[in-house]
C-alpha cells in the first residue's frame, strides 16, 4: 500500500487518539528507515526509546522466529522456559529477587503500586497506602498510572481518579512536608522522560533512598523509559548508587515486542502471593526470547560504546547555534531551544530525521547500536535545521 491509501484507511477506522506525521515507515535496517515512497530518515526516537538495536536486526530476528518456531503463546497457568531464564536474567542482573511479567510500562506501574500497597497492608494494616510521586512525572495512562503522574494536563476528563496519591517537588523540604504515617511508597524517574528529559539530583536521591529506608516507606524507580541500557547503565538508579525496593521497566526491554516488568528487591520478594495479580499475555515466550535477546547484549562493554557515543553526541549538540542547554543521561537526551520544538521536529522529519519532543524540548533517544556515520548524517540535519 502507498501513504496515501494507508492513510485513508487509517482516517476512516482507527480511534482518533494520536496526532501523526504525515509518513508511514516500510522497512529499514539499524538507524536508518525508510518510509513507503522509498525515502530513507535517520531515527533519534527508536520508536520512542523502544527499538534498542534498531530494526531489521538478525540476532534480535533469529531469537523471535526460534521461539515462533516452538509456541507463540503460553497460559500462566503453565511453566514457560522463556519466562523463567528472563526472570532469572533480570534478577542475577540487578540483586532483584523475583519478576513479574505484563505487557508495558503502565501494567508493570500498576503492579509495582499494588505490591507496594499489599507491603504496607501485610506490615501495618489497613490505612497505609498513600503514593507520593513526583511533579512532571509520567506512569502510564491507565486510570491508576493516570492518577500517578504529577502532571495536571493529564487530569482531566476522566474522573474519579484512584485516591491515595500525592506529587511532591523534587527536593526533600516538599517530600517531608508530603509524606505522612499513611504514606507507603515514594515512586520516582530518575530520569523525567515525558517532561523534558530532566536527571534528578543525585543529592536528592541519595537523601530520598535514605528517608525511605528509615521510615519502611518503598522506593520504586520507574525505568521504563531510562532502562535497558538506555542510559549507559542497565538501569538508570545505578547513577545514583541506590537500591530500590521495587524497579519496572518496559518500552526497550524486548526491543520492539510489548512486554512490561516489575522488580522485587529483597522488601518485597514475597508480597505478592497466588490470585494477588496476573495478566493473560504477561511473560509471553515470543516477547521473552525476544528480551532474553536484548539484555544478554547489554553487556558491560556495550554499555561502555553507549556512554561514549552518547558522549560524542552531547558534545556535539553543545555546540550547536539555537540549543539552550543539554539534559538527561547516556542515550536520553534532552535539548532546550530557542525555536518551538514541535517545528523543529517537524523541520527535521522534511529533512530526513526523527526526532521527539517533551514539553518544550526536543527528545532524542536513538537505537543504542546506532552508528557514527548515522550519527553524524542525523546530527548534520538537525544542525542545519536549528540554523535556519
Amino acid at each position: 500500500m502507498n501513504f496515501k491509501e494507508i492513510k485513508k484507511l487509517d482516517d476512516a477506522y482507527h480511534a482518533e487518539t494520536f496526532s501523526r506525521y504525515p509518513i508511514a515507515f516500510e522497512r529499514g535496517q539499524g538507524a536508518t528507515l525508510v518510509d513507503t515512497e522509498g525515502r530513507e530518515y535517520i531515527d533519534f526516537g527508536a520508536g520512542i526509546a523502544v527499538n534498542i538495536f534498531g530494526v531489521n536486526d538478525e540476532a534480535w530476528k533469529a531469537a523471535v522466529i526460534a521461539q515462533l518456531d516452538k509456541i507463540q503463546h503460553n497460559s500462566n497457568y503453565y511453566y514457560c522456559e522463556p519466562q523463567a531464564r528472563l526472570a532469572q536474567m533480570l534478577c542475577e542482573r540487578t540483586g532483584a529477587k523475583r519478576a513479574f511479567f505484563g505487557n508495558s510500562g503502565a501494567e508493570a506501574n500498576e503492579c509495582a503500586f499494588k505490591a507496594a500497597r499489599k507491603y504496607s497492608f501485610d506490615q501495618y494494616g489497613a490505612g497505609r497506602y498513600k503514593i507520593i510521586t513526583l511533579k512532571n512525572s509520567f506512569h502510564g495512562r491507565t486510570l491508576f498510572t493516570l492518577t500517578a503522574t504529577g502532571q495536571e494536563a493529564f487530569h482531566k476528563y476522566f474522573g474519579p481518579f484512584a485516591e491515595g496519591f500525592d506529587y511532591a517537588e523534587a527536593s526533600m523540604s516538599d517530600i517531608r512536608k508530603k509524606a505522612d504515617g499513611a504514606t507507603c511508597a515514594v515512586a520516582i524517574e530518575c530520569v523525567q522522560g515525558e517532561s523534558g528529559v530532566n536527571a534528578l539530583d543525585k543529592n536528592f536521591v541519595t537523601a530520598l533512598f535514605e528517608f525511605c529506608r528509615e521510615r519502611d516507606i518503598l522506593l520504586i524507580c520507574d525505568e521504563v523509559q531510562s532502562g535497558n541500557g538506555r542510559t549507559g547503565k542497565l538501569f538508570s538508579y545505578e547513577h545514583y548508587g541506590i537500591i530500590p525496593d521495587l524497579v519496572t521497566t518496559a518500552k526497550g526491554l524486548a526491543g520492539g515486542l510489548p512486554i512490561g516488568a516489575c522488580l522485587f528487591f529483597d522488601k518485597t520478594e514475597h508480597v505478592l502471593g497466588a490470585g494477588d495479580h496476573g495478566s493473560t499475555f504477561g511473560g509471553n515466550p515470543v516477547c521473552c526470547a525476544a528480551a532474553l535477546n536484548v539484555i544478554s547484549r547489554i553487556t558491560e562493554d556495550f554499555l561502555l560504546e553507549v556512554q561514549g557515543k552518547s558522549a560524542y553526541m552531547r558534545a556535539k549538540l553543545k555546540a550547536f547555534d539555537g540549543v539552550k542547554e543539554v539534559t538527561g543521561l547516556g542515550f536520553m537526551i534532552g535539548l532546550s531551544v530557542e525555536a518551538s520544538a514541535k517545528e523543529i521536529a517537524k523541520k527535521c522529519l522534511e529533512g530526513g530525521l526523527l526526532v521527539l519532543t517533551a514539553h518544550d524540548r526536543l527528545r532524542l533517544v536513538p537505537p543504542l547500536n546506532i552508528t557514527k556515520r548515522e550519527m553524524d548524517e542525523g546530527l548534520t540535519i538537525l544542525r542545519e535545521v536549528l540554523k535556519s
